[in-house]
């Protein structure tokens, strides 16, 4: 007889090969310097994981968590909200607290919105010294999206839009369909960060990519319009889609982001 399929919710799938969390002790000087790296809605730490071999290479210490349903089947995201997700940032930043004396930020569409939340809830006297974002999503433009929250209670999921990478061959082993529940968690996360913007106080690197069919120019324009006591840093990536840690423009984000790190870690420092 075959299996009876799970039900939405009924219990929560293997997780995928390859998916898994990642975590590396630094080394040298720079083990005092803490990266929390954060992918994105319905991806997996495979999208992160070539930048933050790059971060553990140098001898920063590393942390890389799989954020809750995730990793998984695009059924159990349905489970989880948006303070599931956050809340695993927050244990994987307390983490870094406790062995670093300099934190930095980095996140991918929503793991921008994630680590942006972190820096509005850290505060100025926290370790965090800087963001790094890779096309953060904050809002959209897309009418269908904001219909979300009445179609999420009679309709599981709508076609996903993951692997939005120009560079052929890549794969970021993201859900093949858009859960609908927790899509309208993520649009509220959305509006909770917007409102907050004003509280950041560490700068922002905003890598931008030229083309980007998920994230669209509504994320952009509320992230500079809202995060007015800080600096941003816009670096366009121009032969990259939206999953530019897996694209073209990879290696510029990755060197740009060690440059950063290394500058404003000598002046935590001094």
């Amino acid at each position: 007889m075959m299996d009876r399929p799970r039900a939405e919710g009924e219990g929560v799938s293997a997780q995928v090969a390859g998916a898994e969390p990642f975590a590396a002790d630094g080394r040298g000087e720079n083990a005092r310097v803490g990266v929390l790296v954060s992918h994105g809605f319905t991806g997996s730490p495979v999208s992160m994981r070539p930048w933050a071999d790059r971060l553990a290479a140098a001898g920063y210490t590393v942390r890389l968590p799989l954020l809750p349903g995730h990793g998984t089947r695009w059924q159990d995201l349905n489970a989880t909200t948006w303070q599931d997700w956050y809340a695993e940032i927050r244990r994987a930043y307390a983490e870094l607290d406790r062995r670093c004396e300099v934190i930095f930020a980095c996140g991918l569409s929503m793991g921008g919105t994630q680590a942006l939340k972190l820096a509005e809830d850290a505060g100025p006297d926290s370790k965090l010294a800087g963001l790094l974002l890779v096309n953060p999503a904050l809002g959209t433009l897309r009418k269908d999206a904001w219909l979300a929250r009445y179609l999420a209670p009679v309709v599981p999921s709508r076609p996903g839009l993951g692997n939005d990478i120009k560079k052929p061959g890549m794969d970021e082993h993201c859900y093949d369909r858009t859960p609908l529940k927790a899509l309208v968690s993520m649009m509220r996360m959305w509006q909770v960060v917007t409102a907050d913007l004003a509280k950041i106080t560490v700068p922002i690197v905003h890598y931008r990519s030229a083309e980007d069919h998920v994230v669209d120019d509504a994320s952009g324009r509320l992230l500079h319009a809202g995060a007015t006591s800080t600096t941003i840093a816009e670096v366009p990536l121009p032969n990259s889609y939206h999953v530019a840690t897996l694209d073209n423009d990879a290696e510029l984000i990755f060197t740009d982001s060690l440059r950063f790190i290394a500058e404003r870690s000598a002046m935590a420092a001094s």
